[in-house]
Formats: C-alpha cells, sequence, structure tokens
C-alpha cells in the first residue's frame, strides 16, 4: 500500500486553496494530507487544510526556521512548500532533509539573486536575458532624474520597492496636479510626482526604489517546473489582456523562461513574468514560488502541484506537455468556508499549538471568505503591479 503524502503550506495567499485541491485529486490517487499555517485566523487556506494552526507572530527569521523545524518533525512532514521567510528555510535544506522533509524551493542563491530587483536585472542581463531599462532609486534628487530620462524617452515612470512581492508599492508617476479627479471612482495607482517627491524629502530614512518605465499589455506568466538537474519539465504561458485570460506554448515567452530557470536553478515551481516594452517582451519579475494563479494550468489538463510533488519526493514526472490549451476565460470572485472558530496562537514556537482539523461540513454563512475561482489575486494593485 503507498503511503499518504504530508504537504504542509505555510503563511501562503488564499488563492492556494485551489493548489490543495489539486494535491487531493491528484492523478496518482494517492492520499494526500494537507498542513496549513497562517498569521490570519480567517484565511481560507485553515479551513481548507486537513490541519491547521496559527503562526506566532515576531519571530525572527532564525527563530521562524527552528519554528518550521518543529512543526516538520511532529507534524511528519514529508513536502514542505515555503512562502514565508522562504529564504532562511532554505539555507537549511541539509536540517529540514534530516527531519525527512523535502523543500519545495529553489536553492538558497537562486533566492537570493532574485529577492532584490536591481541585482535579479543586473545577472539576467549577463544570461542575455531583454529587460526594461531601469534605476535604483534612494532621494528625491534621484527620482526627479530617472523619472527625466523615462519621459524623455516617451515613457510613462513607474515605481516600485527593490525588493518586495506583488504589487505592494507599486506607482505610476503622473505630472497631473491631485484633484477630486482622482478621488472619484475606484482608486488608481497613479500619484503625482510632486505629492511623491514631498514624501520622500520628509521620510526619515531613504527609499529604496526601483524607477522603469510602465509596461503594457499583453502580461504573460510563465510557470516553470524545473529539476534538481536544471532541467526544466515543464514551461506554459498564462496570458492576461485586460479582463481576457489564455495560455501559450509561443516560444518568445518560453525560451527565455526556461533559459532564466536552467540557468539560475529555479529547482521546483517558479514563475516568471513578462511584459511589453513597444514591440517587444521584456522580463518583468521572478517569482521562486508557484504562483498564485498555478492552478489555472488545469484547464489546459496539467496538475502542476501534483507534479512539483512528486519531483521534490524524488518520483520524478518527467518533460511535460500540456495535452491541450485551454480557451479564453475570465476570472471571477467565489465563497470558501472558514474555520467555525479561532485557533489558538502559540506564543513560543517550540512549545505544542492547537490544531483544529478543516471542517467536514459547510461552514455558517457567517464564516465564509472570497477568493478567486481561477486566478491569482484580482485586486486593483495586483493588476496595477503587472502594468
Amino acid at each position: 500500500m503507498v503511503s499518504r503524502v504530508r504537504v504542509w503550506l505555510n503563511r501562503t495567499y488564499a488563492e492556494n486553496v485551489f493548489f490543495m485541491d489539486q494535491l487531493r485529486r491528484n492523478p496518482s490517487d494517492r492520499a494526500v494530507e494537507i498542513h496549513a499555517t497562517h498569521g490570519d485566523p480567517d484565511s481560507p487556506v485553515l479551513a481548507a487544510a486537513d490541519t491547521a494552526e496559527l503562526e506566532p507572530e515576531g519571530l525572527s527569521p532564525a527563530a521562524y526556521v527552528e519554528y518550521a523545524l518543529t512543526q516538520c518533525r511532529r507534524r511528519g512532514i514529508d513536502v514542505f512548500v515555503p512562502r514565508l521567510h522562504q529564504s532562511a528555510i532554505v539555507a537549511h535544506r541539509a536540517e529540514f532533509e534530516a527531519a525527512g522533509t523535502a523543500l519545495l524551493a529553489p536553492p538558497p542563491e537562486a533566492v537570493a539573486v532574485f529577492h532584490d530587483k536591481v541585482i535579479a536585472y543586473e545577472a539576467l542581463q549577463t544570461l542575455g536575458v531583454p529587460v526594461p531599462p531601469w534605476w535604483r532609486v534612494r532621494s528625491a534628487d534621484e527620482l526627479v532624474a530617472a523619472v527625466g530620462e523615462l519621459e524623455d524617452g516617451g515613457h510613462r515612470a513607474c515605481f516600485k520597492p527593490a525588493s518586495g512581492a506583488g504589487g505592494v508599492g507599486f506607482r505610476v508617476i503622473t505630472r497631473e496636479p491631485f484633484s477630486l479627479a482622482q478621488l472619484n471612482g475606484f482608486p488608481s495607482p497613479q500619484v503625482p510626482l510632486g505629492l511623491v517627491l514631498d514624501a520622500v524629502r520628509e521620510a526619515e530614512e531613504p527609499v529604496d526604489w526601483l524607477v522603469m518605465p510602465r509596461l503594457e499589455q499583453p502580461e504573460v506568466s510563465v510557470d516553470c517546473l524545473t529539476g534538481p538537474d536544471n532541467r526544466v519539465r515543464l514551461a506554459v504561458g498564462r496570458t492576461k489582456n485586460g479582463r481576457r485570460r489564455g495560455f501559450t506554448l509561443h516560444e518568445r515567452w518560453l525560451e527565455p523562461a526556461r533559459r532564466i530557470a536552467e540557468g539560475f536553478r529555479l529547482h521546483h515551481l517558479s514563475n516568471i513574468q513578462f511584459r511589453m516594452l513597444g514591440d517587444r517582451p521584456v522580463l518583468m519579475d521572478v517569482n521562486t514560488r508557484p504562483a498564485g494563479g498555478l492552478h489555472q494550468l488545469s484547464l489546459c489538463g496539467v496538475n502542476a502541484p501534483w507534479a512539483a510533488v512528486r519531483l521534490a519526493l524524488g518520483d520524478d514526472p518527467g518533460e511535460m506537455v500540456p495535452p491541450f490549451l485551454g480557451q479564453g476565460y475570465s476570472v471571477v470572485s467565489g465563497p470558501r468556508p472558514l474555520l467555525p472558530v479561532p485557533l489558538p496562537r502559540a506564543d513560543v514556537p517550540v512549545a505544542g499549538v492547537g490544531t483544529v482539523p478543516a471542517p467536514a461540513g459547510t461552514a455558517a454563512p457567517s464564516a465564509v471568505a472570497t477568493a478567486s475561482a481561477a486566478a491569482s489575486v484580482d485586486s486593483w494593485t495586483a493588476t496595477a503591479a503587472r502594468s
């Protein structure tokens, strides 16, 4: 009898409830039990898991590694998919392996390169991957100079943190004065240059931003599955153009993505994002983790989460080609159950933490969260970050 697989996801995105669903509906028909931890007691991933715990708050990266090792030993975790403190965790891979846990994450060198977008862009240029023009900005004067050069070249300037994930901190620079027009309708990522300069000059600490041209659609996010031999097993592009989504296997997107995944040893699951600068695709971002929209590949007959778990366990799925490409689609929101009662929070990382199994039935009407039914976060900030 084949044993069950015990998988842990730590403080992950709400959309990964679909990642968890795919693990349970795996084509190998193998039993999978999922453990989830989070800082938010109302995260849908806690309700979707077989066992769930609240994470202690305020842990340093080193203390979090000890907490994670304790979880793996106590829970008998076979595969750990780390998001929070990924860089600290992968630096201790040998200790997790000694505890019987495989990490579904790249080696520490790869994670370090892509933690800082400036270091990443410099490294990618040496590999011949096209990147947009960019400036690292730490002061108001540097911001003015960078915006001026971009506008002289006919571009709209935008900025985002040099390190960070998703759409946090992304803004588009405008020369228009702040007015009621920016207070009508939905919030906008556009911010007047004058307000930004005032904020930078009044800040107690220097900013650390990447300033670049606002890139255009289509956006193509290539999901890659790469083995420890640095060979890509799966590469599929997910396209986004306004509301319309779709898939592509065109080499203009897949070839540079494979080059990045193999050249930088992005083992297991990674997500490599491109957008258009004029008439050519350029790299926008590289994520050393599964994308929130990875489950969308199921519309192409592919179960990428399960293939990744197999690979982490040493069961190589081989080269994977989607049997078909799904039709164009959009994303909508739907309800997901929450745990009916809050979980107790652990005060000490190595102490016993209360565990609540996922409810067998449907949660009460008041215990419902909204998660994307087919894709990653669709808030305006996430959309703007890919602009």
